[in-house]
């Protein structure tokens, strides 16, 4: 599996499917503008790592946006994952950091999960409250209660590397076949009770084939190679632009005048805008102008 990427896996005569993300150039392109504090990392590479999975599980064209906010220190965290394998995130926290897990840091909060399935297309956003210590857990919560699909997450992050595992039954495609409950099949328990043994080194440092031979050594695995991942923020100055023209010319007036410049930071890769009286003049005139050639009156 390449060092940033997404590799999908079978284990034959059952119905358990998984993936495996392990992200090392995207993780740091994320971590390397903001100096996180080491328990906001690890939360937002498990957010990074969860949302690959979860973008994996869907076809689209769009994009995927997982979102928490909270009233404790960590306030906000979004990560964003395209149907064209490009990935972004950030967090914000105030004041101390306490020790603990998810509630600690977060405090009473959501998780919502919204997915852009393109232009055309309806979005889809399913919100749930955050509950226990880790966001694995959370997430077994929300395929539970929306998706109604038996998932499980294992997600893991350090300074260099974060990675996921997930394992999912799927329900049984042929008709004559008898349904059997997950409390009863048999496969996906000793799944479950064999990626409950993974850890957290092997999950960050181990590529995909070895991570499988490990947990499933006397069973048949078809792992498939999937996308490779990379850092893309799709801010520009176009964008930015059609922002500021939604604010108004009088408001974007009244800026230049109290600073002198209207000046905008991105919070996902920290680029930095700069707009003076011509910039602002220029998108006003640009704006009114009709496409035909004519003046809008």
């Amino acid at each position: 599996m390449p060092t940033d990427g997404l590799a999908r896996f079978l284990l034959e005569h059952s119905d358990v499917r998984g993936q495996i993300v392990q992200l090392e150039q995207t993780w740091r392109k994320v971590t390397e503008r903001t100096d996180y504090p080491e328990p906001v990392k690890r939360l937002l590479g498990e957010a990074m790592s969860a949302a690959a999975l979860m973008a994996a599980t869907v076809k689209f064209d769009g994009s995927l946006i997982l979102q928490i906010r909270g009233q404790g220190p960590v306030h906000l965290l979004v990560v964003q994952v395209t149907g064209a394998h490009t990935m972004r995130g950030l967090a914000r926290w105030r004041g101390p950091l306490p020790d603990g897990g998810l509630r600690a840091l977060v405090g009473d909060g959501r998780m919502a999960v919204t997915i852009d399935p393109g232009p055309g297309r309806d979005r889809y956003q399913s919100i749930i409250e955050l509950t226990g210590d880790h966001l694995a857990r959370c997430l077994d919560q929300y395929f539970a209660r929306s998706e109604q699909l038996p998932t499980r997450f294992w997600l893991a992050a350090d300074s260099e590397r974060c990675a996921g595992f997930l394992l999912q039954r799927i329900p049984r495609g042929e008709p004559d076949r008898e349904e059997v409950t997950p409390a009863d099949d048999e496969s996906w328990i000793d799944s479950l009770a064999a990626a409950e043994t993974l850890n957290e080194g092997h999950l960050l440092r181990w590529p995909a084939d070895m991570l499988l031979r490990q947990l499933f050594p006397d069973r048949a695995v078809r792992l498939f190679q999937g996308p490779g991942l990379a850092f893309r923020c799709g801010c520009s100055r176009e964008t930015i632009e059609t922002t500021l023209q939604a604010l108004g010319c009088r408001e974007l007036e009244e800026t230049l005048a109290e600073e002198g410049a209207i000046r905008v930071d991105c919070e996902f890769c920290a680029a930095h805008y700069v707009f003076d009286s011509v910039d602002v003049e220029r998108l006003f005139v640009t704006s009114a102008v009709d496409p035909s050639g004519g003046a809008r009156h």
